[in-house]
């Protein structure tokens, strides 16, 4: 019960101090996730190109402009983005499913394989997409494990022209992820 002049800081402190035998009980819930080491990446990263129909003459632009950078990475596409980079600019591109057909998918199983090191993705946020579920899966598992993300040409100018990008990378802890920790399950 709030009494006057009693702020919203005053009530949790009272009901704290008025439960005292919850808090061993919420302590459990409390505790933080374990962690494990983030799949160290070599010099030559394994970097996805991804964008969406919209955003593909970005996407197409932004990797011209980084050409020379991209060609010393391996390089993954979904459909029609990895078909496109490759002919126009001549670049390998390893060629998954298109995104809606699983691409998607197969890029999400690839990071939690530890086989993909850099997401490229430049999707569109005005646009909505048949397989959104799909791509909202992808971004969740980038961040789980740490995979340095963009969906923009800023970001990716930020990753690419990195030093981090011409160095071996041990990473961060990653909270509750463990590449290929079970592969049977």
């Amino acid at each position: 019960m709030k009494q006057k002049g009693q702020t919203k800081s005053d009530q949790i402190r009272t009901g704290i101090a008025m439960h005292r035998d919850l808090i061993p009980d919420m302590i459990p819930r409390m505790t933080a996730t374990p962690k494990t080491a983030a799949t160290s990446m070599e010099i030559r990263k394994r970097i996805a190109l991804v964008a969406h129909d919209h955003k593909k003459e970005d996407l197409l632009d932004w990797a011209r402009f980084n050409q020379g950078t991209l060609s010393r990475h391996e390089l993954l596409g979904t459909g029609t983005t990895g078909k496109l980079i490759h002919d126009r600019l001549g670049l390998d591109v390893q060629r998954l499913l298109s995104g809606p057909l699983g691409g998607d998918q197969q890029l999400g199983a690839l990071i939690a394989e530890g086989k993909l090191d850099v997401l490229i993705f430049f999707w569109d946020p005005l646009e909505p997409q048949p397989h959104d579920t799909d791509v909202k899966a992808l971004l969740r598992i980038a961040v789980l494990y740490n995979i340095p993300t963009a969906c923009n040409r800023a970001t990716a100018d930020f990753i690419v022209s990195s030093h981090l990008m011409a160095e071996t990378y041990g990473g961060p802890l990653v909270t509750g992820a463990s590449p290929a920790a079970n592969p049977a399950g």
